[in-house]
């Protein structure tokens, strides 16, 4: 009996993207299906980077399709395509940027910084286009993390271009004054001086902005959440109770302007012997899945209390980019991979499609 494309769509809705945990047909993966007598081709677009894990997928289906009758030749074609996904209510989506992740915690001293870089480095490993912003305007930390000295370029003296390094744009308002330099400033003027980052850097083409957001939960914060159009929000905390105390207040300040919770990142969950081998949760067990079964949310990765990666981060060469081989580095990327699939099974940003209205004189 001859193969159909009727059939392709049946066994494709019964194979299962083990990294979405939906079909490739509910997911709108499978696109343009050409069947040529036993021939099949057929293109898979995710809808998240994915390029440490795309030759395991791309098996997966050609695999599946082998095994139905009547086929006797299978051609997949993969590849990613990230689209711009909806934010708060009121707030209008930046020009070339199409998502932005904000990595919040309710404290300092809980790795913040730490993971926002190699996030934003896990998603330029896996084939996405990546800026980060450090939104810490007191503490800016992540020109040494990122190992960039200087000053940034501006074309047109209105605007500045992004910073490079390890293959992502940055901008840092530690680009712009001396590193000594304290920045005794109150709440408005530091609101200001981030919008300003935000908006008058000239950001090209991001699939993904990752903001590192200064550490509590206050005003700034809250204005901060407010005006940047932030597709989804990761919390990052350590296990000990009162850091998961002030990570529920980080999570409830999300929900109250109504930003998603893309998922928690537990930090400094166990720490091991460098000489012995002995694992030991000497901050507690635990805490982190518990905060998401409590808010029902999802705990995207647990990371070790590691010496590497601060040595790492502190020399401007974060884990990700130093050590991508290492099982600290593919625990990033899972990281990155699971907040990049929550992005892409959120709603869609429709605004582009809204005729622009236009009022004249006649």
């Amino acid at each position: 009996m001859a193969i159909t494309e009727l059939n392709i769509q049946n066994a494709l809705k019964a194979l299962i993207d083990p990294n979405t945990g939906k079909d490739f047909i509910a997911s709108k993966s499978a696109k343009n299906i050409q069947i040529t007598g036993s021939d099949v081709s057929i293109d898979i677009v995710l809808g998240y980077p994915a390029t440490s894990v795309m030759d395991d997928v791309k098996a997966l289906v050609e695999n599946h399709l082998k095994s139905l009758d009547s086929v006797e030749n299978v051609s997949v074609n993969i590849g990613s395509r990230i689209v711009a996904h909806k934010v708060q209510q009121g707030v209008n989506l930046l020009p070339n940027v199409k998502n932005i992740i904000a990595v919040a915690s309710g404290k300092g001293g809980v790795g913040k910084s730490t993971t926002s870089v190699n996030l934003a480095l896990a998603l330029a490993a896996e084939g996405a286009t990546v800026g980060l912003l450090d939104a810490d305007i007191y503490g800016p930390s992540q020109p040494q993390m990122l190992g960039i000295s200087g000053r940034p370029e501006s074309s047109d003296g209105k605007s500045m271009n992004p910073m490079m390094a390890h293959g992502i744009q940055a901008m840092s308002i530690g680009f712009l004054v001396d590193t000594d330099t304290p920045m005794v400033w109150r709440g408005p003027m530091v609101t200001g001086a981030l919008e300003q980052l935000l908006r008058e850097t000239r950001w090209d083409n991001l699939d993904y902005l990752v903001i590192d957001l200064p550490p509590g939960t206050g005003d700034i914060q809250l204005t901060l959440a407010q005006k940047i159009p932030v597709t989804g929000a990761i919390i990052v905390t350590t296990p000990q109770d009162i850091a998961l105390l002030d990570a529920r207040k980080g999570l409830k300040m999300f929900e109250k302007v109504g930003i998603p919770i893309l998922g928690i990142v537990e930090n400094m969950s166990t720490h091991i012997c460098s000489h012995c081998g002995h694992e030991e949760h000497i901050f507690g067990a635990g805490g982190g899945q518990k905060m998401c079964e409590d808010y029902k949310v999802d705990l995207l990765g647990s990371l070790p209390l590691d010496m590497s990666i601060r040595e790492l981060t502190d020399s401007g060469n974060p884990t990700v980019i130093a050590q991508p081989d290492s099982k600290i580095a593919s625990i990033y990327k899972e990281i990155a991979r699971k907040a990049a699939i929550k992005i892409a099974n959120a709603s869609l940003d429709h605004s582009s499609k809204f005729p622009s209205i236009v009022i004249q004189n006649t």
